[in-house]
């Protein structure tokens, strides 16, 4: 995601951080910006299963799955 940034680049960041917001408001930012996050990835996740087109390739792929075993079933 920035693969410029290195560790000394990330400490110098999180110490203006602290001397900004302070040491009791940094974990409260940390925890908010933590359930973004998340909440960020369900929806994104759930934007993928709801793609139309990902669900008619999922569904054809589904069937020529099954087609290609009740075909191989049967030779048997």
């Amino acid at each position: 995601m920035l693969p410029n940034i290195g560790i000394p680049s990330l400490i110098l960041i999180l110490l203006i951080a602290l001397l900004i917001f302070g040491p009791k408001k940094l974990p409260e930012i940390g925890g908010a910006f933590g359930k973004t996050l998340n909440e960020f990835k369900k929806s994104t996740s759930q934007m993928m299963e709801d793609d139309p087109l990902e669900s008619e390739r999922k569904e054809i792929s589904d069937e020529t799955t099954t087609t290609s075993t009740s075909e191989s079933q049967n030779q048997s």
